[in-house]
C-alpha cells in the first residue's frame, strides 16, 4: 500500500501516548484484564482514547491534541482518574513504569486483534516480551520536510529522554542495573533503531519507502519501530524512545520538553543535521540506558564528552524562552527537580531498599500513578 501523503498539522501541537500495566492487587503480578476495563470503559464518557495494547496485561490511553502544558496535564489528570476508578471497581491496580518488575513474558496471552495476531506470529514469543510500556509524544509539523528535519535533528537529544523517563531497572525479579533496560526489547526488532537519513519527503516516500514496501517487509509505518518516525497521517513525528513515567505530570513535562526543543531547532540555528551525527548515536542511547543521568555521551558535532546531566540542565535553560512562548515553563521547571532528585528508576529502586521486595516496588508504583 502506497505511503499516505503527509498531512500538514498545525506546528508544535501536540499529543502524548501511554502504555500501562494493569497489575493484579493480590499478588502485584501483571493480570490479564485489558478485555474486561475496556468493556467497563466504554460504557461511560472517557478524556481522550484508551485502546489495547499487544498482550491483555496493558493498556494504552491517548490524549487529544494540545497547544500547551496547562491543557495536557489537566486531560492526562482526568483521563487517570477516570482509569483509577474504573480500575477500583474491578479490583486491579493500575500504574507505570518501563517494565514491570517481576512477569515472566510466558505467561502473557495476546490480545485478540488481528494485528497483534499477526505480529505474534511473525516474531514468536519477542511480541509476549513486548509487554513493555513506553511514552509516546506526537508533534505537529507543517510539512513532510519539517517532520524529516527535526527527526533527525532530534537525534543528538534522544538520550535526554531516555534519561529523564527512565523508570524500567527491573526485569524478571533482576536489577538489570540499567535505569532503562525496556529499550533493550524494543532493540530486538529487526525494524527498530534509527530512520535513514533523508531529509526530503518526496525522496523518503518514493525512494525508501517504496523500495522497502516492495520488499514485502514492511507494508505500512507501523512496522517500523524507530526511536522516532513520522506519522504522515498525522502530519506529526512520534517520539518512541521515553519509558512511561510513574506519573502523569512527568509525562506532561516531558511532552513539553520535546515540544520546546522543535520550536528551538525549528530556528534553524544549530548546525544542520548531518548522516556523521549517527557515529556516536547508539554510544549516546547505551549510556541513557546503562547510566541514566550519570551517563556521559559524546556531542555529534565536537566529539566532545559531556556529563549527561549538565548536559540536560544546560539544554534545559536554553528553552526557557520557547517553553515560556508555548506555556510550558512550569513542565522545565519539573525536569529541573529531575535532574537534582532523580528519576523514576532511582526512586523504584529506593522503594526496593524500603520493602525488601519487587512486590513493595509495584504497589509503590501503583500509589504513585493515583498521585498519592
Amino acid at each position: 500500500m502506497p505511503l499516505e501523503e503527509f498531512k500538514s498539522s498545525q506546528p508544535l501541537t501536540m499529543g502524548v501516548e501511554l502504555e500501562l500495566q494493569l497489575v493484579s492487587l493480590s499478588d502485584f503480578d501483571l493480570t490479564a484484564s485489558s478485555p474486561d476495563l475496556l468493556h467497563l470503559l466504554a460504557r461511560k464518557p472517557f478524556p481522550g482514547h484508551v485502546t489495547p495494547e499487544i498482550t491483555e496485561s496493558m493498556i494504552e490511553i491517548n490524549s487529544d491534541v494540545h497547544t500547551n502544558h496547562g491543557e495536557l496535564l489537566a486531560q492526562l489528570r482526568e483521563t487517570r482518574d477516570t482509569l483509577v476508578r474504573a480500575a477500583d471497581t474491578l479490583n486491579i491496580g493500575i500504574c507505570g513504569g518501563g517494565t514491570h518488575p517481576f512477569q515472566r513474558w510466558s505467561e502473557r496471552k495476546i490480545f485478540s486483534k488481528p494485528r497483534f495476531k499477526e505480529v505474534s506470529a511473525l516474531y514468536g514469543y519477542l511480541a509476549k516480551q513486548f509487554t513493555i510500556f513506553g511514552q509516546h509524544v506526537h508533534i505537529g509539523c507543517s510539512s513532510g520536510d519539517d517532520a524529516l528535519y527535526l527527526l533527525h535533528a532530534l537525534s543528538r537529544y534522544v538520550p535526554h529522554f531516555i534519561a529523564l523517563s527512565a523508570s524500567s531497572p527491573y526485569v524478571q525479579g533482576n536489577d538489570t542495573l540499567f535505569n532503562s533496560a525496556r529499550l533493550n526489547s524494543v532493540f530486538a526488532f529487526p525494524m527498530s533503531g534509527r530512520a535513514p537519513f533523508i531529509l526530503k519527503w518526496d525522496e523518503f516516500e518514493h525512494s525508501f519507502f517504496s523500495k522497502m514496501e516492495h520488499t514485502g517487509v514492511i507494508k505500512s509505518m507501523k512496522d517500523f519501530y524507530w526511536d522516532i518516525r513520522p506519522k504522515p497521517e498525522y502530519g506529526t513525528i512520534e517520539l518512541r524512545v521515553c519509558d512511561t513515567p510513574l506519573t502523569v505530570e512527568r509525562a506532561a513535562a516531558l511532552a513539553c520538553y520535546l515540544q520546546a526543543l522543535c520550536s528551538y531547532l525549528l530556528e534553524r540555528k544549530e548546525a544542520p543535521p548531518a548522516e556523521d551525527d549517527y557515529l556516536v548515536y547508539n554510544y549516546n542511547r547505551f549510556q541513557a540506558c546503562r547510566f541514566g543521568l550519570d551517563g556521559t555521551v559524546v556531542h555529534p558535532k565536537t566529539y566532545e564528552s559531556l556529563s549527561l546531566r549538565e548536559d540536560i540542565l544546560t539544554t534545559l535553560r536554553r528553552m526557557d524562552l520557547h517553553a515560556e512562548a508555548l506555556g510550558g515553563s512550569a513542565a522545565l521547571n519539573h525536569l529541573m527537580q529531575v535532574t537534582h532528585m532523580g528519576s523514576d528508576a532511582h526512586y523504584l529502586r529506593a522503594e526496593f531498599d524500603a520493602s525488601g521486595s519487587v512486590e513493595g516496588v509495584v504497589d509503590a508504583a501503583i500509589a504513585r500513578f493515583r498521585g498519592n
